[in-house]
């Protein structure tokens, strides 16, 4: 996957790996990327997360986009790129570290919650919005907001997806999802996030009747 527009085409599921080691974060990526998921992120609260980053970075050169998550300032904006990050995913709106990743080439999913942090982000350079928490707002709120934001920018809903409940998201305008615990938490074996990463998967494709 040369880039993340592609590789969101291909499968919008973004696999959060919030507290991944740098010693099974290969195995993991390659279950991961087994089961159909193009697009991982490691969270920088995680153990070692720029060494992970690298590692995955190195190993999917190509066939995944790789970044980080919880990306909070410009100094880890920075050290994302250098670790060989493509995606810099933060919990909040922060036009600084929106703007250093477009500075860099990289692509910002800043997190949104309010129509004036959506508008924040794309005047800061934003095209990606990751809605969050998802849990605490609704399809709903994607509709609504897809009324007003400019054409060419997508939405993510991260927090509380299932596959079960990915339709009403995608049907509200939804481009793609970030899954956290339902796909990795610390202690999960490769075999067991493969398993999760695949039920997510098939509930894309059957979103896109593949």
């Amino acid at each position: 996957m040369r880039d993340f527009e592609q590789a969101a085409e291909a499968c919008g599921i973004v696999a959060i790996l919030r507290g991944v080691t740098v010693d099974e974060v290969a195995g993991i990526g390659d279950a991961l990327h087994a089961a159909g998921i193009r697009i991982v992120e490691v969270p920088l609260n995680s153990p070692e997360p720029f060494r992970s980053i690298a590692a995955l970075a190195a190993r999917f050169q190509g066939r995944m986009v790789v970044g980080a998550g919880t990306v909070l300032d410009t100094n880890s904006v920075d050290r994302v790129k250098s670790a060989g990050g493509q995606i810099s995913v933060s919990p909040d709106c922060n036009p600084a570290v929106i703007a250093r990743a477009v500075e860099h080439g990289m692509i910002p999913l800043p997190g949104v919650f309010t129509p004036t942090e959506a508008f924040t982000a794309v005047r800061a350079g934003a095209r990606h919005l990751k809605l969050f928490p998802a849990e605490a707002a609704s399809p709903k709120t994607v509709k609504a907001w897809k009324a007003v934001l400019p054409g060419d920018v997508k939405l993510y809903a991260v927090g509380g997806v299932t596959p079960a409940n990915m339709k009403d998201w995608a049907e509200a305008g939804c481009a793609g999802f970030g899954i956290g615990s339902n796909i990795y938490k610390p202690g999960m074996s490769a075999d067991d996030v493969g398993n999760a990463a695949r039920d997510f998967v098939a509930a894309w494709n059957g979103l896109r009747g593949t």
